[in-house]
């Protein structure tokens, strides 16, 4: 494909060059990975018009890309990748309003600290802080706290650039229905180059965890939920242990968590690695394993307070693959006892499935973002985990299906940078907008640029063309069912 562009065009690629040439791409949990054509790393929302001029001209697919943090293939083509790495500049402030307005290219961790030197802090923030802020925000990523939305929902005005090369530019009374399907777009509509983030003067949160019961738990979660600000919790499968996240604002004095050595790192993060390499060849050990983690690490009460971020954003220790689906918040009990029922009763069979912890349970405000798992609900997140001790295969897909199966069955919504079974049909009847964004992304994108893999697989319907010559395609899985050491 090279061959085909002009001597400006492809001089102006190889200016835009970012990295080595023939970088193959992975994501975070690598997981998945890919080989795209081109690589590039605009500075400026012309270059990014004049790539997306390019592209329609040669039928060239194009991805942007933030991180890789998302356990799919998200991110992946086997055309043009286009990060934004080089456009993470601040543009405007409004202390009044309490907002910042930044470039799409913008890590969370770097918005944190631009926020704090400004005397202010987002209301919400997810486990992790290395995203960009338009990744963050293309796939809904969320926190916990049935009074705070998701990062999509934090943000009041966007430009984006769409299929066409056209700079647009939208907010609630600006191109409301572009701005209502942007805030989560999975890279469909076009691409984002700034945000406006409603944020709030910057606090302090005070967090408890305690050990808990799952029975107790779940025969009292209105309770539970509405007892702090924020609440989230973990269940230990294969018991009835459950560690229990609360956490509220505060003006007391900072008390930093202490970590320690023996505990987080050694046995929290080394000894259970090599527990679970074992476990690949003697999956029973996985129930002890499960019970080890509790009793060693959450089954007494820890409490500190510090800046919001810092108490937000916790260690995620090793790559794993991960399944996120978002259920309406009362439907929550139901899910874990159909699942807790089926890893028991699995437990039980000789060759049985089994599982890893965490079962992890956040709650999340209803919003207006058409794709965003909380439209027009307040949603339970229930994610299930299946670590890969030293990036080795684990056995997961029988318990994902089954989740997926039991999630399905609630009205569930997969979380968009995970990877799921959820397809158009499956996804129109959960998404009361699903056809309103599929009818907007053929307005945004005529040629499907911006149509990889995923966007073909989830949100295209199934006999509509795409005139790019390039597919966007090319990821390939990295990991295998059966673990072989």
């Amino acid at each position: 494909m090279a061959h085909l562009l002009s001597d400006t065009e492809l001089s102006l690629f190889e200016r835009l060059q970012h990295g080595a040439k023939g970088l193959k791409f992975r994501n975070w949990a690598n997981t998945f990975h890919c080989k795209p054509l081109f690589c590039l790393a605009p500075e400026t929302e012309c270059e990014i018009i004049e790539i997306v001029r390019i592209a329609n001209r040669h039928g060239l697919a194009l991805k942007p890309v933030g991180t890789g943090h998302s356990p799919s293939d998200l991110a992946c083509t086997d055309s043009v990748m286009l990060s934004l790495d080089k456009m993470n500049r601040i543009l405007a402030h409004d202390p009044l309003a309490c907002t910042l307005t930044v470039e799409a290219g913008v890590l969370v961790h770097q918005l944190n600290s631009m926020l704090e030197q400004r005397g202010m802090a987002l209301s919400s923030l997810g486990s992790i802080s290395d995203q960009s802020i338009a990744g963050a925000i293309a796939t809904a990523t969320h926190s916990t706290g049935m009074a705070f939305g998701d990062m999509s929902s934090t943000i009041t005005h966007l430009v984006i650039i769409d299929g066409t090369g056209r700079r647009r530019e939208c907010s609630a009374t600006v191109n409301p229905d572009l701005f209502d399907a942007a805030r989560c777009s999975i890279g469909a509509l076009g691409i984002i180059t700034q945000v406006t983030i409603q944020c709030e003067p910057a606090y302090k949160l005070h967090a408890v965890q305690t050990p808990d019961k799952l029975d107790h738990i779940l025969d009292s979660l209105t309770e539970v939920v509405f007892s702090a600000e924020h609440v989230r919790f973990w269940w230990f499968p294969y018991t009835d242990n459950v560690a229990v996240w609360r956490a509220n604002r505060t003006t007391l004095p900072k008390l930093p968590r202490v970590k320690s050595l023996w505990r987080d790192r050694l046995i929290g993060y080394h000894y259970f690695q090599l527990r679970l390499l074992k476990s690949r060849l003697t999956p029973n050990d996985l129930p002890s394993i499960n019970q080890e983690q509790f009793s060693h690490r959450f089954d007494r009460r820890v409490e500190y307070i510090d800046d919001s971020y810092k108490v937000f954003n916790f260690d995620c220790l090793f790559p794993h693959h991960v399944n996120e689906w978002a259920v309406p918040w009362e439907k929550a009990a139901d899910v874990f006892r159909q699942l807790r029922a089926w890893i028991m009763a699995e437990e039980q069979k000789p060759d049985g499935a089994r599982v890893q912890f965490p079962v992890q349970a956040r709650f999340v405000k209803d919003s207006n973002v058409w794709l965003s798992p909380t439209y027009d609900r307040t949603v339970c997140y229930i994610a299930i985990i299946m670590y890969r001790p030293y990036d080795r295969a684990v056995p997961y897909k029988k318990y994902w299906r089954v989740y997926e199966d039991i999630m399905r069955t609630q009205s569930g919504r997969p979380h968009w940078a995970k990877a799921h079974k959820m397809y158009y049909f499956d996804l129109k009847k959960v998404y009361p907008k699903f056809d309103d964004f599929v009818k907007l992304r053929r307005e945004c994108d005529p040629n499907g640029i911006f149509v990889n893999d995923y966007i073909r697989r989830h949100i295209l319907p199934p006999d509509e063309p795409i005139l790019t010559s390039s597919s966007g395609s090319g990821s390939q899985l990295l990991t295998c069912e059966k673990p072989k050491l």
